[in-house]
């Protein structure tokens, strides 16, 4: 993370905040700042509770990501989905190393020392939101991000959703009577991070990191055995049968998630690099939004692959950029449409709407996809309601985890485009 962060201050793309300023609250008012104003750069905070570095945002707009992946805005769900179906798999090696710079500095566990945040005042504590959890069981390796709210100085109770990966780990460990033994990585490779966000084949989480780097991922192993990659910083430790209650947090909705009986993580090692930058993410933020919701673009456009001829798909701002999708097709029959809605809704089950249209409308742009809502749908035909399943946990509208999903086919009739023409009007 430390080399991205030198070249984003080299090109001028990096807001840095010199003075002093709290870990409670304020770290996190200065930010959303900055996001309601429509900047969402990465902001380095130089002194916060005195001494320490905490970067926010480091992957907050769409166009960072794409000049991370050398691709354009509008290609991201595309070049994703190129990558997930192994077309771009160069450098996909994983490579363990012997040291790190992580292990510069080696000591007990005090997250005491950390600038752990707290965001709002509703949060039931400080919590750290940029990490990096990974956990090895019989070879199989999974890295994946979660919520950790503080404890104490060395206990965390960690968010894990169900039937998540490191969730399957730790059920499947404590079965056997076995603790799972973890690493916590915080301040990682920009690739390292949306890799651990993204819903790959178990254990295979750097290995697409590796594929987005075009370069092998770096591990090494903490004392416990478990590998991890370079980070800022590294918390070594096991999770047990232990449950405490974990939240209130507040989700990507921007409103607050349930209180719930969580698993804990124990701490038994710390290890850090001399001068540590703390990589944290706004709850609600553009960072969290995008880390959320991108992961799932390529999963819908090879999900439609199968049944349209799909050109790029987009979770919206508007649904939080998680809850609605636009998907982009070229229509050659009638009934592809409601066939690419379906295929969107079972890729990704969170999926609370989804618009398919023509590819002459600009997904990225709300009022492009809602004139194609109002010159090319028909109510009584084009609209797909499902109700009483599943939604996701995290939309406040849903009972009892249950919810009505809707599609829209805003697609233009087939034979009949000519009345579906737009005039563009040019300057004489």
């Amino acid at each position: 993370m430390r080399g991205f962060k030198e070249r984003l201050a080299k090109e001028g793309k990096l807001i840095e905040i010199g003075r002093s300023v709290s870990s409670r609250y304020e770290v996190a008012s200065i930010c959303a700042e900055f996001e309601r104003k429509g900047n969402k750069k990465p902001v380095l905070f130089h002194s916060v509770d005195g001494t320490h570095k905490v970067i926010m945002n480091v992957l907050g707009g769409r166009e960072i990501l794409a000049e991370l992946l050398g691709t354009s805005t509008s290609n991201i769900a595309p070049f994703l989905a190129k990558i997930a179906e192994g077309g771009e798999r160069e450098g996909s090696k994983v490579k363990i190393v012997e040291d790190s710079p992580t292990r510069e500095v080696v000591s007990k566990p005090d997250l005491s020392e950390l600038p752990i945040l707290t965001y709002f005042s509703g949060d039931g504590g400080a919590y750290i939101t940029g990490g990096v959890v990974v956990a090895e069981l019989d070879g199989v390796r999974n890295a994946s991000i979660h919520r950790m709210m503080v404890l104490d100085e060395k206990r965390l109770a960690a968010r894990l959703v169900p039937p998540r990966h490191l969730y399957k780990l730790h059920r499947e460990a404590i079965e056997r009577g076995e603790d799972l033994k973890v690493g916590i990585a915080i301040g990682v490779d920009p690739a390292v991070l949306l890799a651990a966000a993204t819903r790959v084949p178990p254990g295979n989480e750097f290995e697409y990191a590796s594929a987005l780097k075009r370069e092998p991922v770096e591990l090494f192993k903490l004392d416990n055995g478990v590998a991890v990659p370079h980070a800022e910083i590294a918390l070594e430790g096991f999770i047990g049968e232990e449950r405490v209650k974990e939240g209130p947090f507040l989700d990507i909705t921007g409103t607050y998630d349930r209180v719930r009986e969580e698993p804990v993580i124990t701490l038994t090692r710390s290890y850090r690099r001399k001068e540590p930058i703390y990589h944290a993410i706004l709850p609600s933020g553009s960072e969290h939004k995008l880390l959320m919701g991108v992961p799932y673009e390529p999963l819908i456009f090879r999900a439609v692959e199968r049944v349209a001829r799909v050109k790029n798909v987009f979770l919206t701002e508007g649904g939080c950029c998680y809850l609605h999708a636009v998907v982009q097709i070229k229509k050659e029959g009638e009934g592809e449409a409601k066939n690419a809605i379906i295929a969107a809704f079972a890729a990704h089950p969170s999926l609370k709407s989804v618009v398919v249209v023509d590819d002459d409308i600009d997904i990225f742009d709300p009022k492009d996809v809602e004139y194609a809502i109002a010159t090319r749908v028909r109510w009584n035909e084009d609209v797909v309601l499902i109700s009483g399943v599943k939604g996701s946990s995290l939309d406040p509208s849903a009972k009892n985890g249950l919810t009505t999903k809707i599609g829209i086919d805003a697609t233009m009739e087939l034979g009949e485009e000519k009345r579906y023409e737009r005039v563009v009007t040019r300057s004489p």
